[in-house]
């Protein structure tokens, strides 16, 4: 029952495929500066890693726990009630998502919707966004 419960009141944040597709392209991009194949092979492979991590990874939001997913299965749990603070760095590039919790920070690439998640954080930990101080 309580998985029910659980499910019922969760999101799944939609993927978003913009940050690795905007590197795919930066790399390959990189074969008309002239500096040689490496730069191009290490940053193309990069790229189409997030790629498959993009089709892989999933963010499912519950009423306490920020879960990743990895094809369905639960891969890492952070419950909210050990965040300390959260931001979204250049959501519209895309760029980062940071989030502290009392143990270690962490830094994702955005590859979920950024609207959606920051929508989701919201509801769930407002009071720990990092905003810009007006000084």
């Amino acid at each position: 029952m309580n998985s029910k419960s659980e499910s019922k009141d969760s999101v799944t944040i939609s993927p978003s495929f913009q940050l690795p597709i905007i590197l795919i392209v930066l790399s390959f991009m990189l074969l008309f500066l002239n500096i040689g194949i490496w730069p191009t092979i290490v940053s193309a492979s990069f790229s189409f890693f997030l790629l498959l991590q993009a089709f892989t990874l999933r963010i499912n939001i519950t009423k306490e726990d920020f879960v990743v997913l990895q094809l369905g299965k639960e891969i890492r749990r952070f419950p909210f009630k050990n965040w300390i603070a959260w931001k979204l760095f250049l959501p519209d590039l895309p760029g980062i998502f940071y989030f502290r919790e009392t143990s270690s920070p962490h830094l994702l690439p955005i590859l979920f919707n950024p609207k959606q998640l920051k929508e989701e954080l919201l509801k769930k930990v407002d009071s720990l966004e990092i905003r810009k101080s007006s000084v």
